[in-house]
């Protein structure tokens, strides 16, 4: 979950990795370092806290060169300190490595080093690579990486330069992103495109067991076996400015009012003349029509949006659908074939968990649905077919636009699958294409209401527990909502289901507990209405969020209420969702917490 940016060229390469650097912060903020190579010395600075703190201590450094590699660090081995910090130096000080990703092996390979005379400094599992690299270097560093390379097992994504070579750095991957950015007498790397989007929109991204020398004028790429390797240069299409705060004090809180016209991209292109195509698809109607099973792969806010696409994908398409955490899922033992579909969601398409599930999934003999945001990801490349939800580059860690975006992809995909079943009569399915489309205004309309959702966030922000109670669709939505109050306020919350309030979870319940209720299902209105009772009648304070419609009777119920526009119940969740985030947002504000950036997390999750 580590940040990794690498340069060569004729800029001032403390500028480019410290630049790079602020646009992958999101990936972890423990603490963060550069490596500069100057002449035959390699100039080490590094600290422990956020970029910040690294760039205070570089005001009062001279790092000179023309290549250097630099980290921002989401600590796994070994407490956050200037010690375990990156980069870290070989014990000759002749070779310098950043790192993400985990070696799992690294106490085997530590304790052989050892035996041989080396001396370790951090606790990290980093610092074996620098010296396991200087173990097998013998005039050749590409050999020696790959020697090593060939010794580790886990994950990682790396960043090599040598005192040796002052002409062209080493990177390499497996299980972790890394891409190599191409430039005009220059060139960088870097473990997410933003960090170089202001120098190049051409790249070369790296598969696994893969590295790349790079030199100012030249990249080549080679396997694990030493044979070079040809690869097609990708071009960026994001706008500079997509990846920057554009006025807005958070980037969460501009990547929300993105939603509106990331929900319209992601389902304007898939719906021409009254008919939903999905592009790199190549699912057959004979698939979906014998298909048994639905498997839905992931992780945190896209597990979430998975249990809503089950919903609908049931409801819709009729076809058994099984959600699975990811990380769950790949240890069980699941039952899976090749009459099973596996949809597999993923905002930037590197979730090792998620990744590491497909494959098995993949080799169980299921076909893969893709569903992402990061064109050219490692589930992107591996899928049998890709439906792309255009959110955009999102930065700040608790995600939002981009799971409005998975609902409306996997909106599309039922719509699309009960389409080719038979089972949509046109009058109904265009209907329900007329809805889809309308939800990116409805989602605007909300976002013009806020004030009324800060106001209520102002009153509450000191709330010890916040529980979410809904049922269906609105159960489902609960999850992320709690999750996103979790994630970047730092109170406890929790979902539960409506008609299990009984069974326990009541007893939670007391003088003055927030709860947060949506209400959007209209079969089950009368039922949530009771439950907001009980919880009132046991001293709760209570949030509902329903629409227009219904507004009368919640307001008797409920002591605030948030309206969302009348629509049909199936597709709320894209819509309700937004208040949920904003209450997250307001709340985590009023407290003075870093909204941006929330303790203790990361936004690509790279490691198990």
């Amino acid at each position: 979950m580590c940040g990794i940016v690498g340069y060569i060229g004729k800029r001032d390469v403390t500028n480019v990795l410290v630049g790079g650097l602020k646009k992958l912060e999101y990936r972890g903020y423990d603490s963060a370092g550069v490596a500069v190579l100057n002449a035959d010395k390699i100039n080490v600075v590094k600290t422990k806290g956020r970029l910040a703190v690294l760039e205070d201590k570089l005001k009062n450094c001279e790092l000179k060169g023309i290549m250097g590699i630099g980290h921002t660090r989401w600590a796994t081995h070994g407490e956050p300190n200037d010690v375990n910090s990156h980069p870290h130096l070989s014990n000759n000080g002749k070779i310098a490595v950043v790192h993400n990703g985990i070696i799992e092996n690294y106490m085997q390979l530590k304790e052989f080093l050892m035996s041989k005379g080396f001396v370790f400094k951090s606790e990290t599992d980093t610092e074996v690579i620098s010296n396991l690299i200087e173990y097998n270097y013998k005039g050749d560093l590409l050999k020696a990486v790959m020697n090593t390379l060939n010794d580790v097992e886990g994950a990682y994504a790396l960043g090599v330069v040598c005192t040796d070579c002052p002409d062209r750095f080493l990177a390499a991957r497996k299980d972790s992103p890394l891409i190599v950015g191409l430039g005009e007498d220059e060139n960088f790397i870097a473990s997410d495109i933003p960090a170089i989007l202001e120098y190049t929109r051409d790249i070369y991204i790296l598969e696994d067991k893969e590295v790349a020398s790079i030199s100012a004028g030249n990249v080549d790429i080679y396997n694990l076996l030493g044979e070079k390797v040809q690869r097609d240069v990708f071009h960026v299409n994001w706008d500079v400015a997509s990846a920057e705060k554009g006025g807005f004090e958070h980037f969460m809180m501009k990547e929300i009012f993105e939603e509106p016209a990331v929900i319209r991209s992601t389902i304007s292109s898939r719906i021409k003349n009254n008919e939903i195509v999905l592009d790199q698809f190549e699912l057959t109607d004979d698939m979906i029509k014998n298909c048994e099973k639905i498997n839905i792969i992931a992780c945190g806010t896209a597990y979430h949006a998975g249990v809503i696409g089950k919903y609908v994908i049931e409801k819709l398409a009729h076809i058994p659908v099984e959600v699975d955490v990811a990380s769950e899922f790949r240890y069980r033992d699941p039952i899976v074939n090749e009459k099973q579909i596996t949809i597999v969601i993923s905002q930037s398409g590197e979730t090792l968990d998620t990744l590491m599930a497909m494959r098995e999934a993949k080799k169980k003999g299921s076909r893969i649905l893709g569903i992402v945001n990061v064109v050219g990801s490692s589930i992107a490349r591996e899928a049998d077919d890709v439906l792309y939800t255009w959110a955009g580059p999102e930065i700040a860690v608790a995600s939002t636009k981009a799971y409005n975006t998975q609902l409306a992809a996997l909106y599309l995909v039922a719509l699309s699958f009960a389409r080719k079943k038979g089972l949509l009569d046109d009058e109904t399915f265009f209907n329900y294409l007329e809805d889809l489309q309308k939800l990116p205004q409805y989602v605007d309309t909300v976002l013009k209401e806020r004030k009324v959702i800060q106001k209520f966030a102002y009153q509450h922000f000191n709330a010890k527990s916040v529980f979410f109670l809904g049922r269906s669709l609105d159960y489902a939505l609960s999850m992320e909502g709690s999750l996103k109050l979790k994630e970047i306020s730092y109170i406890h919350s929790e979902a539960y289901a409506g008609g299990e309030l009984k069974h326990g979870t009541i007893a939670l319940i007391e003088e003055g507990t927030l709860v947060v209720c949506p209400l959007t299902q209209d079969h089950l209105f009368d039922k949530m209405i009771s439950n907001i009772r009980e919880v009132k009648a046991r001293g709760a304070v209570v949030l509902a969020i329903t629409m227009d419609k219904h507004v009368e009777e919640v307001s008797k119920a409920a002591d605030a209420v948030i309206t969302i526009p009348d629509m049909d119940p199936l597709f709320a969740p894209v819509v309700v969702v937004t208040p949920m985030q904003l209450f997250a947002y307001y709340v985590s504000v009023m407290k003075g917490n870093d909204v941006d950036k929330p303790r203790n997390l990361a936004k690509s999750v790279t490691v198990e």
